[in-house]
């Protein structure tokens, strides 16, 4: 059976390539704003509040795990934040890539992994579209046991400390995007696939990607009727049905475009367009470049590297 997650992992090549250790004290608040990179934290020990730009504050405790594909705007404060208007230290470097907010003369009453994830694949904007803007792990086992391997690790100086916190941590951003039944997810994906209904339209779009579906197809397969598929696809995953399916069309046509596995009419065969004409259209639409010029460029690109 084709697992759709594991597919959009896959191309999208997730890793952990920078983390720093946070030691909180006291009260603080702190805040960022990025132009689409992709974070994660750990909380180790404590508990503190977050809120990204468009969601409610999320109270974080030890053992969760935060993934953010995308983020342009968090803000981070303990539990009693100071007072509006207040503002508070910068944070400072301790060495050892460890980092003091809050009051520095305070007790620790939080340690948190902070990091940058990094994603392998040229396209990954198209792919992380695909994913929720936020994914909030609680709860479950097998993440807590990754997350207490980190806190291990985070508090060790033993040899190739780095690479082992470097892959421990990739490990934890995968579990986190699969454990869809366990996960409190924005719209995306992850929330699709944890709707059995949903999941088994999803499916078949990964399995059969050049039929030529319709959303009432969709809806016979997902054993729902035409208007709840749609309301409820949407609901769930944040776009429409065949928007879904166009974005995964096209980020396989990239992949294969990049890889010169066929010509332009080849790749339009296997990614569901019946003429070249018409998949030349569709993919310029979509990416800004004809696919020719796209496969051009970007094997050069892998050529120069």
């Amino acid at each position: 059976m084709i697992d759709p997650l594991a597919e959009v992992v896959t191309l999208l090549q997730p890793g952990a390539r920078f983390s720093k250790l946070v030691l909180g004290t006291g009260s603080w608040r702190v805040r960022h704003s990025d132009s689409g990179r992709a974070f994660y934290y750990v909380i180790l020990e404590g508990a503190c509040r977050m809120a990204i730009e468009g969601n409610e504050p999320i109270e974080l405790v030890s053992g969760d795990f935060v993934l953010i594909p995308a983020a342009y705007g968090v803000s981070m404060s303990s539990l009693v934040p100071p007072p509006p208007g207040v503002e508070t230290l910068a944070p400072r470097a301790l060495g050892n890539n460890e980092f003091g907010i809050g009051d520095p003369d305070g007790p620790i009453d939080l340690r948190m992994m902070v990091g940058h994830c990094s994603f392998g694949s040229p396209d990954a904007s198209l792919l992380v579209s695909l994913l929720p803007q936020i994914v909030h792990v609680r709860g479950v086992d097998r993440l807590a046991t990754l997350v207490q391997l980190v806190r291990d690790e985070s508090r060790a100086q033993r040899p190739a400390r780095e690479v082992v916190l470097s892959r421990l941590l990739e490990v934890l951003l995968i579990e986190a995007l699969r454990s869809t039944a366990e996960t409190t997810a924005s719209p995306g994906l992850v929330r699709g696939l944890s709707d059995a209904r949903l999941a088994a339209a999803i499916r078949v779009m990964h399995e059969h990607p050049t039929r030529a579906w319709t959303v009432a197809d969709l809806a016979k397969e997902a054993a729902l009727s035409r208007s709840t598929f749609f309301e409820r696809f949407n609901r769930a995953v944040g776009v429409a049905p065949m928007e879904y399916l166009l974005t995964w069309r096209m980020a396989l046509a990239k992949n294969l475009l990049r890889r010169n596995e066929g010509r332009v009419a080849e790749v339009a065969q296997r990614v569901g367009y019946s003429s070249a004409s018409t998949f030349s259209v569709a993919f310029t639409r979509h990416v800004g470049r004809p696919p020719s010029q796209y496969a051009r460029e970007e094997q050069l690109t892998t050529d120069d590297t």
